[in-house]
């Protein structure tokens, strides 16, 4: 089984809407590069996609960080006003019509929502090589 990455956790999206998150993705030269993602929900199943556009490739969400049309229904490109199923990314309105957004595994695992079958940049925050290395920093009252 592939290895499973906690985006967020199910409450945290409520039915019909739709989140998005920026992970970092490791290219195939171990590069890491930003990964905008979107994480919609429909009754109780979970559905993830990148946060691209295919007319273009620009990100979906508008300046407010908003993905939905003004009913709420389908998730609308911010740009150009594409409108896309929540559930199968499918582009129904817009200039990329009959094209789809780029869909991304996910598992639910007890109460989260995770990634799988994508590698992610591996960031420690600090380029340590061996963060095992760094000798360890007591903190003691004043």
């Amino acid at each position: 089984m592939d290895e499973l990455f906690v985006v967020c956790r199910t409450f945290e999206i409520d039915d019909g809407q739709v989140s998005g998150f920026v992970l970092m993705r490791a290219e195939e030269n171990g590069e890491p590069r930003p990964w905008p993602i979107l994480i919609s929900r429909k009754a109780n199943q979970f559905f993830g996609f990148e946060n691209a556009c295919p007319h273009q490739g620009s990100r979906l969400d508008t300046r407010a960080g908003e993905f939905l049309d003004e009913e709420g229904n389908f998730i609308t490109c911010g740009k150009h006003h594409a409108q896309f199923d929540l559930d199968t990314g499918h582009c129904f309105i817009g200039p990329c019509q009959g094209q789809r957004l780029t869909p991304i595994a996910l598992v639910i695992d007890d109460g989260d929502v995770c990634l799988t079958g994508v590698r992610l940049a591996e960031e420690d925050g600090l380029d340590i090589p061996d963060p095992e290395e760094v000798p360890e920093v007591m903190i003691t009252p004043d």
